[in-house]
């Protein structure tokens, strides 16, 4: 018994001792090919919120601009990807990405996943859980992969006592009810973004590679 305590306690040591990836580290492939320009293709959405693919669709391009990258429009792009069959992104996840580079000189394509997207008005919480996917146009490698499973609290207190109780539940399903999804979306971008090497438009560009990387998946829970 004493030898197996002493191995899970190396063990526990090992891990807990394991040095922290650089940005240049984990994310050599956004370093080495240095993208400038990027495309937004429409969400993957694998939930039952139909809505949600088009409402996450519009919260995208800032974050990346804000990043230092030139970022196609989605509005001038969803057209182009409607009229040319490309509009389930699902079909070009895994495929030759060439076709973006030839037709949109884009360095880069951002893919998104929704796996989860809802609203719960009694617990008073809005959750969104999304991987994000940008791969190369010239190499077809999977130049950033991180995920976000974030939780927005919309919950309000009413006070003490059982009427402040009802109070509270009242007027957090009201609060919740009345919040966008697209805030819980905007909140993910931003944890899960932040990790995103700085493109050239940006003062950190070239200069952030040996900034610690964070987790490959983001978990909060955060407010309003």
């Amino acid at each position: 018994m004493k030898k197996i305590i002493v191995f899970l306690l190396a063990v526990i040591s090992l891990v807990s001792c394991s040095p922290t990836k650089t940005l240049k580290e984990q994310y050599a492939g956004m370093y080495s090919e240095r993208p400038l320009t990027m495309a937004i293709m429409p969400p993957i959405n694998q939930t039952d919120a139909v809505e949600a693919k088009d409402y996450f669709y519009t919260t995208m391009y800032m974050p990346l601009c804000e990043k230092g990258y030139y970022v196609y429009s989605p509005y001038l792009t969803m057209e182009m990807f409607q009229t040319e069959s490309a509009y389930d992104a699902e079909r070009f996840l895994e495929s030759d990405l060439t076709p973006f580079r030839n037709v949109l000189n884009a360095d880069a394509v951002v893919f998104t996943i929704i796996k989860e997207w809802k609203k719960n008005a009694l617990l008073g919480k809005i959750t969104v859980d999304v991987e994000y996917i940008i791969r190369s146009t010239k190499t077809g490698q999977t130049l950033y992969k991180r995920e976000g499973k974030i939780s927005l609290d919309t919950s309000i207190d009413g006070g003490g006592g059982s009427l402040g109780f009802v109070a509270g539940m009242v007027a957090t399903a009201i609060n919740t009810a009345a919040t966008d999804k697209v805030v819980a979306g905007r909140k993910c971008n931003a944890y899960v973004l932040s990790d995103l090497p700085a493109g050239r438009y940006s003062d950190l560009f070239d200069k952030d590679g040996d900034n610690a990387a964070g987790s490959p998946v983001v978990k909060a829970t955060v407010g309003k």
